[in-house]
């Protein structure tokens, strides 16, 4: 049983990944420079002309997709999209996709209600200890950055508590846009546990 909210995992698991070569260090190096001092608005017009079909696509304000483009478009001399193939591979095993929801009044109050419990479990005191490596896109996520900016002085720390809240609901939202798309999921009220257990019976016999 595989659980979770990632999408492009979760894609990866059931249907399998393209094969993107891996970015070598001096092209990363460099590209990073580049938008540092060129700005998004340029490696995004550069993507435009070295790509067309994946310019087409890509989330045009999500610097690290645009930049990642790029990088394949100058290590390999191809464009970032000949190597999305999209094929489904074929997998061992039957696949039942169970999707839990609620409604949006309710998942917006619970999700308020965890960014108060994150702080009173230590969320500032985690971002503290991690503030000295707070440029590292791993830590470029809904919690660390709105912490960051606090402990930068940049906005109070009741606005980061209210900006976190604002980005987790945006972020959830994002999340069921993508899975609306796949007709395969099944969804349910998390506290339908009969129905559930049925369909997965129903669907794996």
């Amino acid at each position: 049983m595989l659980t979770g909210g990632s999408m492009m995992y979760i894609d990866a698991v059931c249907k399998g990944i393209d094969d993107i070569p891996t970015i070598d260090s001096a092209t990363r190096a460099l590209m990073k420079q580049r938008l540092e001092t060129e700005g998004l608005t340029a490696m995004v017009e550069e993507l435009k002309q070295l790509d067309p079909i994946h310019w087409n696509e890509v989330d045009k304000r999500n610097p690290r997709r645009v930049v990642h483009a790029l990088e394949i478009c100058h290590m390999t001399g191809k464009p970032y999209s000949s190597f999305r193939t999209n094929t489904t591979k074929q997998r061992p095993f039957k696949i039942c996709k169970i999707g839990l929801n609620r409604d949006r009044d309710e998942l917006y109050t619970r999700i308020n209600l965890r960014v108060l419990n994150m702080l009173d479990q230590g969320l500032e005191d985690e971002a503290r200890q991690l503030y000295h490596l707070r440029n590292l896109n791993s830590l470029n996520t809904v919690g660390y950055k709105e912490m960051f900016k606090y402990l930068d002085g940049d906005i109070s720390k009741e606005e980061a508590i209210r900006q976190i809240q604002s980005n987790t609901r945006r972020y959830m939202r994002k999340q069921l846009t993508w899975f609306k798309k796949d007709s395969d999921i099944q969804w349910f009220h998390p506290d339908n546990i009969k129905e559930i257990i049925n369909y997965i019976d129903a669907s794996l016999c």
